[in-house]
């Protein structure tokens, strides 16, 4: 508890790397987490799959859990 699964556009080892530690650093510093606890992964979609692969099957069904969509905060 948790697992984090990002999907994004491919990047670089380097940036991915940044931003995992800092994920990483945020669970552990305000959910509370022990780091043994955390599990975070990083699958790298196409933008021209993005669609088919990412908001069709995944945001679309969820919009009532999103908290950020489309840069947006959501959340009250």
């Amino acid at each position: 508890m948790p697992y984090i699964a990002i999907k994004a556009y491919p990047k670089d080892e380097g940036t991915k790397k940044k931003v995992v530690d800092k994920i990483n650093q945020i669970f552990i510093d305000e959910w509370g987490c022990p780091p043994q606890a955390i599990s975070i992964s990083i699958e790298e979609i196409k933008p021209e799959q993005w669609v088919d692969k990412v908001v069709k099957p995944e945001i679309e069904p969820n919009k009532d859990k999103m908290l950020v969509l489309d840069g947006e905060k959501v959340y009250k």
